[in-house]
């Protein structure tokens, strides 16, 4: 989850810069989703602005790794086109995300590495949005909007738009616009390549791992990290950089929703740890305070005027609060007990391999 930084406008610099040079990974991990990597590896090449390369990391599955590198190896001599260039890895460090991003930041070629989660779909300005942020130079990272796509086809009159980072998507609360805030969401968003020089890459142990708990907040604490290694840098979320994001059939159900909120709970446990609490926690206390709030309240008047899932949504947000502050009550005493400490990977400058 991410939250808004104090400020909210961001008005842009009048420094210019050469338009910088993508690389984008998408990482994968099982073949149930093979038409969503399709369709993910698709839009990228279908984009405006078309990226040098697209990399797709592999999570420690062969088969998977096997099928897409016969995909993307029909055609070879004509994917050095721009935008149209493939390269299938196998995620070099431990199973997780975290790791496999690594993975595609170090065989990266880009100035700007993207990151696209692989059940979703870009936006075909998706790219220009983000390069128009890097025209700045003290911007090192620019986030966009994600937009969820239901199983349903429509959105679950009890599901709260405030806790849409529950499904990855862009939230209720989050500025407008293009804005500066704290840090970006993982799944649609974009670093500069010296960010990773400077403070390194994700730390492993903190994100999601394959089919386990559904943890997250890996880019939070990479993203307070890189503003502690510069002071200085900028980090943006634009709102015209989209991307649609697959939403599944059981996470429509508010199982699902009591497990993520209670995983982020722990998740934030392990940021605070990584990055301390004050920062760790900054941006949370506002969303708490206000947005949420805003949101039982607007419910309620929904439910007193007899309109659809307003109850549902005011008992969702209260019961996702609780839930979250279980986990983060649960994962500091672990924490403390356990003593684990993390170390983000060496992803710096020039590491191509």
């Amino acid at each position: 989850m991410s939250a808004p930084a104090a400020s909210a406008d961001f008005t842009d610099s009048t420094a210019s810069a050469a338009s910088p040079a993508f690389s984008v990974v998408i990482c994968a991990y099982t073949e149930d989703r093979w038409e969503d990597i399709l369709a993910a590896v698709s839009s990228v090449r279908a984009q405006s602005r078309p990226a040098l390369e697209t990399l797709l990391v592999v999570d420690h599955n062969e088969a998977l790794r096997e099928r897409l590198l016969k995909e993307y190896a029909q055609g070879e001599d004509r994917e050095h086109e721009a935008g149209r260039e493939v390269r299938v890895l196998a995620n070099a460090g431990p199973r997780g995300l975290s790791a496999g991003r690594n993975t595609g930041i170090a065989a990266s070629r880009g100035e700007v590495v993207a990151f696209l989660d692989d059940d979703a779909v870009a936006e075909r300005d998706w790219l220009r949005h983000f390069a128009e942020g890097y025209a700045d130079p003290a911007v090192v990272a620019v986030g966009g909007r994600t937009v969820p796509v239901w199983a349903s086809g429509r959105r679950p009159d009890w599901f709260p738009e405030e806790f849409d980072w529950v499904v990855g998507c862009t939230y209720r609360g989050l500025p407008p616009g293009r804005a500066r805030v704290r840090n970006v969401l993982g799944g649609n968003a974009s670093f500069r390549r010296e960010a990773f020089a400077a403070a390194g890459g994700f730390a492993t142990g903190i994100g999601r791992d394959g089919d386990r708990r559904p943890l997250g907040g890996e880019e939070t604490e990479l993203c307070i990290r890189l503003s502690r290694a510069r002071p200085g840098a900028v980090l943006l979320i634009d709102d015209r950089a989209v991307i649609h994001h697959r939403v599944p059939g059981p996470r429509e159900h508010f199982a699902y929703f009591r497990t993520r909120t209670y995983a982020e709970g722990l998740s934030k446990a392990l940021v605070a740890r990584s990055v301390g609490a004050q920062k760790g926690l900054e941006s949370e206390r506002r969303y708490a305070t206000r947005v949420l709030p805003a949101g039982v309240v607007r419910g309620l008047r929904d439910a007193v005027l007899a309109r659809p899932g307003g109850a549902g949504r005011a008992g969702a947000i209260v019961a996702g609060v609780l839930a979250a502050a279980g986990g983060y009550a649960v994962g500091s005493v672990r924490a403390r007990r356990s003593g684990v400490a993390f170390s983000p990977a060496p992803v710096g400058e020039g590491a191509h391999g």
